[in-house]
């Protein structure tokens, strides 16, 4: 059985990531499992451990922190399980160490998906356009993401995402989507998997440096 395709998608919340995954089980051929961070978050993970795997930057939740490695192994070695079994996966994720104790969360997730096809897409959107989608809202989603006051017009934690999420940086692909809608951002990565990846590829580096 060959096994399924994986596409890793990192970048803050409100950047798109979900917006992008969407687009690609509508899009691609075949069936493509959603793993992401909302699925695991939402449905998955007991509410007096949320927000889990979505725990911002910052070393806020010390008393969640142990739990955190376990979490992501957990949710990698299912997104393995998937695509060993011939499924293909799009997981919206946002990759972060910036706990109260120093992590290499992103690095063992890499080596739990060693010998399988990953494609690491970093999705990019500039702080100006993130702040706006906060404010803005999202239906069924209304007191999830911290918005901007006159105050603190951009929050504190706001902009610890967008400081941690893109390190180390190590991507095959990068969209943005303050300047490409979410089907484009699909199409892009449909023609990358189209051509060979260039090895070692993304996960393959980070796998190597934990």
């Amino acid at each position: 059985m060959e096994t399924g395709q994986i596409i890793i998608l990192n970048g803050a919340p409100r950047s798109g990531k979900s917006c992008i995954a969407a687009a690609i089980q509508e899009s691609f051929e075949g069936p493509w499992m959603n793993l992401g961070v909302d699925t695991y978050v939402r449905h998955a993970t007991p509410l007096r451990y949320q927000p889990g795997i979505g725990l911002r930057p910052g070393g806020e939740r010390p008393d969640l922190e142990p739990l955190i490695p376990v979490f992501y192994a957990a949710l990698y070695d299912c997104i393995a399980a998937h695509s060993r079994l011939g499924l293909n996966v799009v997981a919206d994720i946002g990759h972060h160490d910036s706990y109260s104790k120093p992590l290499n969360i992103l690095g063992d997730c890499a080596k739990r998906l060693n010998g399988l096809p990953v494609l690491f897409v970093g999705v990019r959107c500039p702080l100006d356009i993130i702040m706006q989608r906060r404010n803005t809202g999202q239906a069924g989603r209304e007191g999830a993401y911290a918005v901007g006051s006159a105050d603190e017009p951009i929050p504190a934690p706001v902009l610890r995402w967008q400081e941690a999420v893109h390190i180390p940086g190590l991507y095959d692909l990068e969209v943005d989507t303050s300047t490409s809608s979410s089907a484009a951002c699909a199409a892009t990565i449909k023609e990358t998997l189209q051509r060979s990846l260039h090895h070692p590829t993304a996960f393959e580096r980070l796998a190597a440096k934990t």
